[in-house]
């Protein structure tokens, strides 16, 4: 076994974290026939009527064409649909550059691999919220 691949067993499964805004994943991934399941429900169920959310999640899997090979679990709380979905994506790209280093490059450029900073800014005091001021009164 080279250096750069890691082997994945149903006994040694990878593990891998994604997180966006106040969403966090923890995802696992075990060799098997393409089954993802997401807070112990189907991909489908979860992000049901969400499609760009569901293509979010799979686009690292159909980049590095892993689609069918491993069974993932992933385990997400905080945040809303989009948050979660973008912390699952960067796990699941995290834990795929894990098993194999040659990847990296073009997980990279799709920009799967960079975390997003972005977080919601706090609210301000003498303010409505955290920009927005009272509506300042002329007389």
């Amino acid at each position: 076994m080279s250096p750069e691949t890691l082997a994945v067993t149903r006994q040694n499964p990878l593990w891998a974290t994604g997180r966006r805004k106040t969403a966090v994943a923890r995802v696992r991934v075990v060799p098997g026939e393409g089954r993802l399941f997401v807070n112990s429900k189907s991909l489908d169920d979860f992000f049901a009527g969400h499609e760009r959310q569901k293509a979010s999640v799979l686009s690292p899997l159909k980049l590095t064409k892993n689609l069918e090979t491993f069974d993932i679990f992933v385990s997400t709380n905080g945040g809303g649909v989009t948050g979660q979905a973008d912390a699952i994506r960067l796990g699941l790209a995290r834990a795929i550059v894990a098993m194999d280093e040659k990847i990296r490059g073009t997980l990279r450029k799709s920009g799967f691999l960079t975390r997003d900073p972005r977080m919601v800014e706090r609210k301000k005091p003498g303010q409505p919220k955290a920009r927005r001021r009272y509506q300042h009164s002329k007389r």
